[in-house]
């Protein structure tokens, strides 16, 4: 029993300091995503991506990059974008970009994985979007992408967008107000997810033994870094489960692609673990419903096989130039999380911000409505979501006072 309480008290301190370390890249994140998303509308990125396809592919990914994170507001946009005449190719690029080159999630990835992971975050991504684009080209699904397109048309249009240009937006009280509106409801999409899988990255930490993991990643451990290609293959397939087993969104799920590494997971298996919020179930789901079941199935064949050759080619890349990062180099359990340090200082200042935020957006002035179009989710997962990260804050508030004035 002591044991147990000792490391209850240790998953709830390791959450609480994963939760310290990560709120200043969150906030900081969804107040440039915010920004952007209210200063750039969809109208205005369908006209510059057009139809023609190399241009519409660079411009995608380029708008999914400025864009948010969360992968029911990308699958949204996505949505959108294809439905008004952007190309399948730079819709894609953009569903890609918008969930794998998204600034935030760069620095979460720094914060707990360092600059390696982000390096290979973002040249991945763009490998992704280029195998994505080769495999669509070579299959050349034009009955597929029609029947798509006509399974849109039968939607109502609701087409709302400002000719002003970002220049007065920028100057505009409401302009800000709507920026704060948006930067609450980009908290709103993710609480659950980072709450769940920040805490479950801490029970990991403390409660789930080594041999599990060599287990499910085979030949990891024992400090053993020399990896066979079919033993790579297999780290990247079991990726993926991983992360459809645990799905919670890429940025709940980075602490814990942080203790896999650590734990001897190959690179290129933490990557692909990474890269797997676009093949799991919900999403195919709601690709379902947009675009048809065969199309979805095509769309997850398609980012499935993608986010195999990027995460090959990222681990012999980085292997060929010798700069495959070391797990020992990666330590997610440090009993100094709240030092005074430029942590706690940079948590501080985007505290404030947040709170003028939320006090512009929704007291100030909470005559102005500003609502981005979302993904249909499922009530049934939402709702589990958010009883469970009720339980994992109950968990958490008695693991602290476990840590602190029992043991």
């Amino acid at each position: 029993m002591q044991d147990f309480l000792s490391k209850w008290g240790e998953a709830a301190y390791t959450t609480s300091g994963f939760f310290w370390m990560a709120l200043w890249a969150f906030a900081l994140g969804y107040v440039i995503s915010s920004c952007i998303q209210v200063f750039v509308t969809e109208k205005k990125m369908q006209e510059t991506m057009g139809k023609e396809e190399s241009k519409g592919l660079l411009l995608g990914t380029f708008f999914g990059f400025i864009s948010s994170s969360c992968s029911f507001a990308a699958l949204a946009s996505t949505k959108s974008l294809f439905k008004k005449g952007a190309s399948f190719v730079s819709s894609i690029a953009f569903l890609l970009a918008s969930t794998n080159l998204v600034i935030e999630l760069g620095i979460i990835i720094s914060i707990f994985l360092g600059w390696q992971f982000v390096v290979g975050e973002y040249v991945g991504g763009i490998l992704l979007i280029l195998i994505s684009w080769f495999l669509i080209r070579m299959i050349n699904p034009k009955k597929l992408i029609k029947k798509a397109r006509q399974r849109l048309d039968e939607e109502d249009d609701d087409d709302e967008n400002s000719d002003k240009s970002w220049k007065k937006k920028m100057k505009s009280e409401t302009s800000w107000a709507k920026v704060s509106q948006q930067y609450g409801m980009e908290w709103k999409m993710v609480w659950k997810d980072v709450t769940v899988g920040f805490t479950i990255a801490g029970i990991v930490a403390a409660f789930v033994p080594d041999s599990f993991f060599q287990t499910l990643f085979i030949n990891t451990g024992q400090g053993n870094t020399d990896f066979g290609f079919f033993t790579i293959l297999e780290h990247i397939i079991v990726g993926p489960i991983a992360a459809f087993l645990t799905f919670i969104g890429s940025m709940g799920n980075i602490p814990l692609a942080a203790l896999l590494f650590g734990k001897g997971v190959s690179f290129a298996g933490v990557m692909a673990f990474i890269f797997s919020d676009l093949v799991v179930f919900p999403i195919l789901r709601i690709n379902a419903k947009y675009y048809g079941w065969k199309m979805s199935f095509f769309i997850l064949f398609l980012l499935f096989t993608s986010l195999i050759g990027a995460s090959l080619a990222l681990h012999y890349g980085f292997n060929l130039f010798n700069l495959l990062p070391d797990p020992s180099s990666v330590k997610v359990q440090d009993s100094e999380y709240f030092k005074i340090d430029y942590t706690f200082w940079l948590n501080m200042a985007f505290l404030a911000i947040s709170g003028f935020l939320v006090y512009l957006g929704f007291f100030k002035r909470d005559d102005v409505m500003f609502m981005k179009e979302m993904a249909p989710k499922s009530k049934a997962l939402e709702n589990t979501l958010k009883y469970l990260a009720f339980a994992c804050y109950l968990w958490l508030a008695g693991g602290l006072i476990v840590k602190f004035f029992v043991n």
